[in-house]
Order: structure tokens, then sequence, then C-alpha cells
């Protein structure tokens, strides 16, 4: 500049002046770049301040109160703190993204289930996460949330399950179909779709119940109706003596006749259409009944009468059997109450017989004893019963065994008649056997086995009396005659030997100035005439005693 000055001849003045300027210029450029230094770092001091702040909010919104990467010391340049707290900044940055993306799939978790509880069918967006707290302990807080809702739709899915198995059960034991009953609660509810996608929300699972309750009660109502009709069924056969094999077609319908509702658990077992069948049923067999009526209740008077002549009590069936036809014939009675009436009968036709069993097993024991003292009684007057013939033995063994058997008697018929004045006593009516008074057959029993014994006495005195005036006769003339067989009047008790068959007849008539019974004859009409004891020899004493004062005679 000097010697271009001098060549050009520049002033010193000029000179002075253009070295001011460049000076002053030269000054301006330096402060300029002063400023743009003193702004550069004021710039990285900002930045480094808010790479601190950034740090220290980002280690408040993770909820970390240090973290390892961060420089403890301050000193050195601001560019080697800037490149100091760099690394750790980014670390927290990808840390706070996945803590964001950890907090938003929890959250899209916890509204789509809240979704699936609510019913809601709208589609869950994505949720807002607050990027001010990503802490741990709010995401366990939001987890801990999701683990209870998962838990709640695991056990909403397992009742829905549930529900739905039940309903397919009673679907199938009414025949009804699972399907179109299923998918009206929700659509969901299709087995062909997936678990996970079925609706578990408030309305369905109260839907469901409901549709369990309405089908439990109408699996109730079904059962109750055909269990009754399953009793009027088996009700009918009874009463019309039908064959197993027709009863066999439904089986089906009786054998849950008493089942309860839980225990019907077959496909079908409870269909309308069963029902409807037995229904069916029932109806035809009523009308059958009302054309079979007759049959039916001259059967049930048959056994009416089958316990009353078991029982020894005397009825007159033909006034009975016209009575009840007359009844069916007038109509004026319904079918059904008619033969509960005779059900009734029956019934207490059997407790009277049962009643009465105690007496007649008695009763039957002292006939019997006294068909043997019958049999004993001819075995003694059998004056070749001691020779040794085919069969003696056993005839002998026997009036051993009868002996023993008679002499029990007494005691049988002295406790056959206190039974029977209790029992008398006790219902205030006279215990008749076949229609006579039984305490009447014991005392003409009683009288006539007095009887017996005093003519026996007197036969074995007169029977003294002529050997004593034969021997005489004998000592007197040397000569013996030949005396005839005495008879004896035979009194035993109520039955005797009828016969070469050894028939014995039932039943003790007394006379008819005694009790004034009457026998039935072979037409079902009562005779009128006095029936003497079956096995009484009737003749009188002055006979017998002739008779015999006659046997002596040459």
């Amino acid at each position: 500049m000097q010697q271009i000055w001098d060549e050009v001849g520049e002033t010193d003045d000029e000179r002075d002046k253009m070295l001011l300027q460049l000076e002053q210029e030269c000054l301006d450029v330096y402060k300029r770049k002063v400023d743009l230094a003193v702004k550069s770092r004021a710039q990285l001091l900002q930045t480094l301040a808010d790479a601190r702040v950034e740090l220290t909010h980002l280690l408040s919104a993770l909820g970390e109160k240090t973290y390892v990467g961060i420089p403890e010391k301050t000193s050195g340049t601001i560019k080697e703190q800037l490149e100091a707290i760099a690394p750790a900044l980014e670390k927290l940055w990808k840390q706070k993204d996945d803590r964001i993306k950890e907090f938003s799939d929890v959250q899209y978790q916890i509204q789509k289930i809240c979704a699936e509880i609510a019913g809601t069918s709208e589609q869950v967006e994505s949720p807002a996460v607050d990027e001010s707290d990503l802490s741990m302990k709010k995401l366990d807080e939001f987890q801990a949330q999701l683990h209870d809702l998962q838990k709640e739709k695991s056990e909403r899915l397992h009742k829905v399950l549930d529900f739905v198995s039940t309903v397919h059960d009673l679907c199938a034991v009414l025949g009804e179909d699972f399907f179109t009953t299923v998918t009206e609660v929700h659509p969901s509810l299709n087995d062909s779709r997936g678990v996970q996608s079925k609706s578990i929300s408030d309305g369905t699972l109260s839907s469901l119940a409901k549709t369990v309750l309405v089908l439990k009660e109408d699996k109730k109502k079904r059962l109750q109706k055909l269990q009754e009709l399953a009793t009027q069924l088996i009700d009918l056969w009874n009463l019309m003596d039908t064959t197993p094999e027709e009863r066999s077609l439904f089986d089906h319908v009786t054998c849950n006749i008493s089942a309860s509702v839980d225990e019907v658990t077959v496909p079908g077992a409870l269909a309308l259409d069963l029902i409807e069948q037995a229904e069916v049923e029932v109806e035809r067999l009523d009308q059958l009944k009302a054309s079979k009526m007759k049959e039916i209740a001259l059967k049930r008077q048959a056994e009416l009468e089958e316990i009353f002549a078991h029982a020894h009590i005397e009825i007159d069936t033909e006034v009975a059997r016209e009575k009840l036809l007359s009844l069916i014939d007038a109509g004026s009675v319904e079918p059904a109450e008619l033969v509960a009436d005779m059900d009734n009968q029956i019934v207490k036709a059997k407790e009277e017989a049962a009643s009465r069993k105690d007496i007649l097993d008695k009763v039957e024991k002292w006939m019997s004893a006294c068909e043997e003292e019958s049999w004993l009684e001819d075995y003694n007057r059998d004056e070749n019963r001691y020779n040794a013939s085919r069969g003696a033995h056993l005839n002998l063994k026997r009036a051993e065994k009868a002996r023993i058997l008679v002499n029990k008697i007494p005691a049988l018929v002295d406790s056959l008649v206190a039974k029977t004045r209790v029992w008398e006593q006790e219902r205030g009516i006279t215990f008749s056997y076949d229609g006579v008074p039984l305490l009447a057959m014991l005392d003409e029993y009683v009288m006539l086995r007095h009887d017996r014994e005093e003519e026996k006495k007197r036969l074995k005195d007169q029977k003294k009396f002529h050997e004593q005036l034969n021997k005489d006769q004998d000592i007197a003339f040397s000569s013996t005659p030949s005396p005839r067989q005495s008879s004896t009047k035979k009194v035993v008790g109520p039955r005797a030997n009828g016969g070469a068959n050894g028939s014995t007849s039932r039943r003790l008539s007394l006379n008819a100035h005694q009790n004034g019974a009457r026998s039935v004859n072979k037409d079902g009409k009562r005779d009128t005439r006095p029936v003497a004891p079956v096995n009484f020899v009737a003749i009188s004493k002055e006979d017998a005693a002739s008779h015999i004062s006659g046997s002596s005679t040459p």
C-alpha cells in the first residue's frame, strides 16, 4: 500500500484517512466475528442447557432418578460436554419411544377388553399415551389392570361356554335346534367361530342365563307332562291287561316316570313329538277303556270276590254284579270314577282280609286238627288197626301225631275265642266265617265235644255192663252168645271224611234255631232250610241207647 501510495502520490492526510478507514473496517470485521463466536457459544450453551433439561425430563418421564450414561462432571469445553451427554440422550429417547409403544399396546388391550365387556361393536382406536408419565410404576399399573381384565375375560368366557354347553344339552333333550337358539342370543356364539371371538358382554351373559332358565323351566314342565302321561299309560295298561310287547313301544316314555329333572339327559327324551305321541296313545286307550268298561269292571269285581273268598267273607256276588252292570249301562258314573271306586273297595277288602288273617290261620289249624281228630276216631274203631297189613306202620305214626295234635285243640279253641272277641270288640261287628258267626261255631264245637266225651263215657259204662252180663250168662248156660257190634255216635269238629276220597267240608253250620244261618245253593240263591253240621250224626240218645241195648240180644 505504501509503494502504491508513493507511485500515486497520495498525501499523508489521504493516507491517514485511508489507514483509519482500513483500521475501522478490520475492527468491524473482528467485531462481527466476535459476535458470531459469542452467538455460537450462546447457542451451544443453550443446546447444552436444553440437552440437560431434556435429560431431566426424560429421566422424570421414565421414572428414572439416575442414568448410567450421564457424565457426572461438567468440565471441558461446551462441545465436549455436548458430545458427552448426546449418547445418554439418544438412549433415553429410544427408551422413551419403546416405553410409549408398551404403554400404547397395554392401553389398547385394556380398551379392547373393556369394549368386549361393554358389548360395543365400535372399532377401538389407538389410545393417547400420556408422555409425562412413562414410568415403570405407571406401566405396571396398566399391566395389572390388563391382567385383571384378562382374568375377568377368561372367567366370562368360561361362563359363556358353560351356558352354551348347557343350552346345547337342554336343546338336545328338548329336541330343539341348538344353533337357532344360541345365535338368537348373539351371532358370535355359533360353534363355527373361534372361542376368543365369542361375545362376553353383560348383555350376552344375561341373555344366556335367561335362555337357560327358560329351557330348564320348559324341561321341567315337559317332564311333568310326560310323567303324568306315563302314569296314565301304566294305569290304563294295568286296567286293560296290555301285553308287555305293546307296553315296550312306550318304554322311552315310562322310563322317566320317576326320574328327576337333572337325571333326564337322553337326547330327544322330552321332544314335543314324543309328548304328542304319548298324548295320542292315552286318548286312544281312554276310548278303548270306555268300550271295554264292562270287562274291566267285572275283572275288578272278580278280584274283589276272590279276596272275600280267601278271607271267608260271604257276599252276594250275583246282586253285586247286576248292580255294577246296571251302573255301566245307565252311564250314571264315569268309567274312571267307577274303576277308582272299585280299586278303593279292593284296598279296603285287602285291609279287612289282613285284619282277619291271624284268626283265619288259627281257624285253619283248628279245622286241620278236627280232621285229624275225626280220622283218629275212625282209626281207633278199626279192630284190624294192629294187623301187619301194608301201611299199618304209617297209620300208627299218624295216630301218634294225631293224638298230640288233638290234645292241643282245647288250648287252640280258647286262643281262637279270645282273639275273635278282641277283634269283634275293636270293630263292633261279628266275625263271620263263610256267613256263620265264628264264635257260634266254636261254641257249638265245644258243646259237641262235651257231648261226645259224655257219650264215650256212657258207652264205655254200657260196654262194661254188657260184658259182665255176658259173663254171667256164660256161667249160667255154659254158652256164649254172639254179641252184635254196638253202634256209636260220631261227633267231631268242623271237618269230616266225606266219601272214599276223603274230601272234607270247610264250613261248620249251626242249627237254624241257634244262629239262623242260611246256605247258598248252586244258583247263588239263599237256602232257607236249616243245615246240620256236616260231620254230625243226628240220632237221639234214646235211639243210640236202644240200638246199643239191642245189640246185646242173641
